[in-house]
Parts: structure tokens; sequence; C-alpha cells
């Protein structure tokens, strides 16, 4: 590196300049990110690297406020009350705000509507996962059995609405077979009885599965999203194992109160898209399994998410899940 000696001009003027820049950035409030979720699990892992460079992109001050609760209920419903002024953002799991608001008995916020997308963040997709003991080394296999022995199969999921019990739910109407349901309160140990031989399968997302399905402790038939994942490459989509036309996706996005302004809804999204396409955050993507966002307007994004949200109204009363 070579360092260059430039005169300093230090006049009076220029140092009253440089102090007024410096206290009009000092002046700019906290930005707070929201991350409706525990600390250290996988969404506060990446919405903190996210946070970061969300910070970097504006200049501004970050930080992340962990409110977990009701499956990211209670973070979530907390930004859509706060003050539409651009210094409290929510960092969700699609679930949080298309799925959770439509099993809700008390507060039943629609979180598509009270909550205002600035940007998507990445996408994700999930890998079904057996037990290898179950005897099946294919999705066809896999429903086959399911068919000779109806009920007799469990998929296990981190409690209901959770995205891998929607995952099965949905799995199991494509198929035309009978799985019995059984949650937990976590991925974690849903997985673990998958291992231990008490439960047939699970539709997990791919960080906490890879390390077992390359131990072997896991088999892997699937994956559910549009394409393979880079991680898996050997595993087939569900289409290719047999599904045609069943796709499985989440993401997580940037997500601000309703009645934000939208000069602030402008600026914001221009960060957030920096931010999302850092080297920082591509490297932690890739590392938990999940895939960059597609770059889209954030009205076209907006669109998507009440689609969404639409869908999930639909089809948790048609398939009649409920909050235990």
């Amino acid at each position: 590196m070579t360092l260059r000696r430039r005169p300093l001009l230090l006049g009076s003027a220029l140092l009253a300049a440089g102090a007024g820049a410096a206290r009009a950035q000092t002046s700019q409030p906290t930005i707070t990110i929201v991350v409706p979720y525990a600390a250290g699990g996988g969404t506060d892992i990446v919405g903190r690297v996210f946070a970061r460079e969300f910070g970097k992109a504006l200049d501004r001050t970050v930080i992340v406020d962990n409110r977990g609760g009701a499956a990211g209920h209670i973070g979530s419903t907390a930004v859509a009350r706060a003050k539409p002024d651009g210094t409290t953002l929510l960092y969700a799991v699609s679930t949080n705000i298309v799925v959770n608001p439509h099993l809700q008995r008390g507060d039943r916020m629609d979180l598509a509507t009270a909550l205002t997308p600035i940007a998507q963040a990445s996408a994700y997709a999930y890998v079904l996962v057996v037990d290898p003991g179950l005897g099946v080394s294919s999705v066809r296999e896999l429903i086959a059995l399911a068919r000779r022995k109806p009920g007799e199969l469990t998929y296990s999921s981190g409690g209901v609405g959770n995205n891998n019990h929607l995952a099965g739910l949905l799995f199991a109407e494509a198929a035309g077979v009978q799985m019995d349901h059984v949650p937990y309160r976590g991925t974690a140990p849903a997985l673990v009885d998958v291992v231990a031989h008490q439960v047939s399968m699970n539709f997990s997302s791919p960080p906490p599965a890879i390390p077992l399905i390359q131990e072997g402790k896991l088999r892997a038939l699937a994956v559910t999203g549009p394409r393979r994942m880079a991680a898996l490459p050997d595993v087939p989509t569900l289409a290719e194992a047999g599904l045609p036309g069943v796709t499985i996706t989440g993401w997580h996005s940037l997500l601000a109160p309703a009645g934000t302004p939208t000069a602030i809804l402008d600026r914001y999204e221009v960060a957030a898209k920096q931010a999302a396409a850092s080297a920082d955050f591509r490297e932690r993507l890739a590392l938990e399994g999940l895939e960059p966002a597609p770059d889209q307007p954030r009205a076209t994004f907006a669109r998507a998410v009440q689609e969404e949200s639409a869908f999930w109204a639909r089809k948790l009363r048609e398939l009649n899940v409920q909050l235990e």
C-alpha cells in the first residue's frame, strides 16, 4: 500500500464545517432492528450480519433487539405498533408475516398489512430427511411405504404452524398420504428424535440437517425449492423426485410499520439491497444453507407477501390447522 502525503488545510472555516458534519451524523437517531427470536438462533445470526451491513450502507447506528415468543408473533406485532418514523424495523421470517397471524387466537393482527415490506433479504428451501432405518432411499419409495401403512409414518416439526410442520402438511396433501404430525419445541429436538428412530422424517431447514446428513445419521430424499441446493447437489427437488409442481420455500425480509414515509422506505430499500448483496452477508447465507434474494422492486415483493398471506389464510382453514 502506498501512502501519499498531501497538504493539510485546516483553516477555521474547514474545522467548523467538519464539526457541523459530525454533529449532523451523531444527531441521526439509532435504528433498532427487532429479530423476533432468541439470540443465537439461525435467524438472529443472519439478522445481525444484515443489520451491521445495513448500518454501514446508511452510515447510521443500528442495533438488534431480540424479542422472542409465540413463534415470532410478539416481536413482529411490537414493530407493527411502533411509531412509523423509520427507527424501529423488523427482520422477519416469512411465517412471521404470512402464517402466524392466521393462527393466533387472541391478537389476530394482519401483519401483511400492518407492516410494510422494505426488501427481501434471503430465500430458502427445506430438505426432506428420513430415518435411514426406515428402509427407503427415494421419495417414490417413501410415498409407497406411507400408502402401505396409512397413519403409521410420522413427521416432526418445531411446533404447530412452524415451517417444517407446514411443509409436511403440503407434502402429505400433494402425495395423497396420511402421516402423523409430532410437534416439538424447536427444530433441533425434532431432528434428534428422527436420528433416534422415534420419528420417521422431518422437513428441516438446511443448517441443522446438513451435518447429520453428512454423518449418515439422516438420509436426504429431496429439497423443497425450485432448484437443487448448492450444499446438497446430489439431492433432487421434489419435482425431480416425483411430485411435479410442489415447491415449498421461505424468506427473510426487512419490514417497517405501515405508514412509514415513502422517502424513508426508498432510502432503506437501497441500503437493504446493498446489505443483502454484501460479501459478508452472502458468505453467511452460504454457511446457513440460504440463498440470495431475487432482485425485485419493493412493490413487487409487497404484492407477493399479500398473495402468500392470502394463500395461507385459505390453506390453514382447509387443513384445519390450529394452535394447540
